[in-house]
């Protein structure tokens, strides 16, 4: 079967469409079309892209229309897409929105499709779970991560500072940061990124004190004194020059491509492990992964392994059945897990990580190891964040900035963060 692939760029948000189409003149009246739609970066757009080539090749008749944002448009897009009834078939949905967008009705239940359509007789059954939301399956792992610092080593290595190791607590990290950023190797790179508006790391963190951001029963599980503590600990890096600025953490859209560390104004940054492959590619330096900082020498880390990213089914598909035959090829085929490498995080299918680590690169062997070696530092997977914690993630961020601009006090930042999601989750 021959194939034509067709390619043209959305206009809006630097958003790529990307169509691939197998038209066979005569089957064009039959084909079943299916719309793809995920957040990444252009080598996750890439080997994404291959995969569903590689399925058409395989499936006469069916055309696969892929369509992909960086993480900040992605949402709005996907938001206005099924409120309009036009919902892609395939949704790559986050496990901190999974729980709204199940129960607002808007992804299909897959577990009727099992095992005969959908087969993940070797997945990790926690991994499975964490797709689950009120006794359904709504979407698929995609991979296993968990969140991670990237280090630039290059740039640790020509400021004379030792690398960070997994007993370096925050305290200490912050001290290695101002030594980089005071020995001004490279104009205008700073020590390490500012964190104080990433979900991640301020969850790790909360970890650390025997809390998380929710409970199980939906509610916010810290309180001002935590969140004040947060803000006030990066207000004194940013006092310290240990992290760059905020005009500079401005910059940051939250995605690799305008990471700190990518953009070569920090020397460190935070990500997750599947990130890696990625970082990498964009980079000359040597980069490297190690976990987030120890709050205390004796803290056992907040870290866990997470579904890195799901594919859901749309409810409003005409095309369940063979979106469903997709998310499993995209799983459980032996081919595609060699295209798709460990880009999305470590394959859930025990047939595939096989398959995967017998031909991994050095840069994907990184992020293997890296999940494999957290040790005590990996704790159980917090409860599914409840409607309105893709909310709170943002004010979480928008108060952070206005902390880091001086707008507010560490100390008001805390109450507002407190009171803001308290309403966002009252709201439900």
């Amino acid at each position: 079967m021959s194939l034509r692939v067709s390619r043209r760029n959305f206009v809006a948000g630097g958003a790529t469409l990307l169509s691939l189409s197998a038209l066979g003149t005569s089957a064009l009246a039959q084909e079943t079309r299916l719309r793809l739609l995920w957040w990444g970066s252009q080598p996750r757009a890439d080997r994404t892209n291959k995969v569903s080539q590689l399925y058409q090749t395989k499936n006469a008749g069916t055309s696969i229309t892929g369509e992909f944002l960086g993480w900040g448009d992605y949402w709005p897009r996907l938001a206005t897409q099924v409120a309009g009834r036009n919902a892609p078939d395939i949704i790559q949905m986050d496990y901190r929105y999974i729980v709204q967008y199940a129960r607002r009705g808007a992804l299909a239940p897959l577990e009727s499709y099992m095992p005969a359509k959908l087969n993940l007789d070797d997945f990790d059954k926690a991994q499975v779970e964490g797709g689950s939301v009120d006794g359904h399956l709504y979407g698929v792992s995609l991979g296993a991560n968990s969140a991670a610092t990237v280090l630039n080593t290059t740039a640790f290595k020509e400021a004379g500072v030792d690398l960070p190791t997994q007993a370096t607590t925050w305290e200490e990290f912050g001290r290695m940061g101002a030594e980089i950023t005071k020995a001004g190797k490279r104009k205008g790179m700073f020590g390490i990124a500012d964190g104080s508006g990433g979900e991640p790391l301020f969850e790790n963190w909360l970890r650390q004190r025997g809390k998380g951001l929710y409970t199980a029963d939906g509610k916010i599980a810290f309180d001002v004194d935590d969140a004040s503590e947060w803000y006030d600990m990066w207000a004194k890096f940013r006092e310290a020059g240990a992290c760059v600025p905020a005009d500079v953490q401005a910059l940051d859209k939250n995605d690799i491509e305008t990471n700190t560390v990518s953009l070569g104004k920090s020397a460190a940054g935070f990500a997750h492990s599947n990130q890696f492959v990625a970082y990498q590619a964009m980079s000359k330096d040597k980069l490297a992964l190690t976990n987030y900082m120890r709050i205390k020498a004796d803290s056992k880390g907040g870290h866990y392994r997470k579904p890195s990213m799901f594919f859901s089914v749309s409810a409003q598909s005409k095309s369940v059945e063979q979106a469903v035959d997709y998310v499993n090829f995209f799983v459980k085929n032996p081919e595609a897990a060699v295209l798709l490498d460990v880009e999305r995080g470590i394959p859930e299918s025990a047939a595939m990580r096989e398959v995967v680590a017998a031909k991994l690169d050095e840069n994907g062997k990184v992020a293997l190891a890296y999940v494999s070696g957290l040790g005590d530092l990996a704790g159980k997977l917090p409860p599914p964040p409840p409607a309105g914690a893709g909310e709170g993630e943002l004010m979480l961020r928008n108060i952070a900035e206005q902390v880091g601009f001086g707008q507010l006090s560490p100390a008001d930042g805390g109450k507002q963060l407190v009171t803001e999601i308290t309403q966002i989750l009252a709201r439900g």
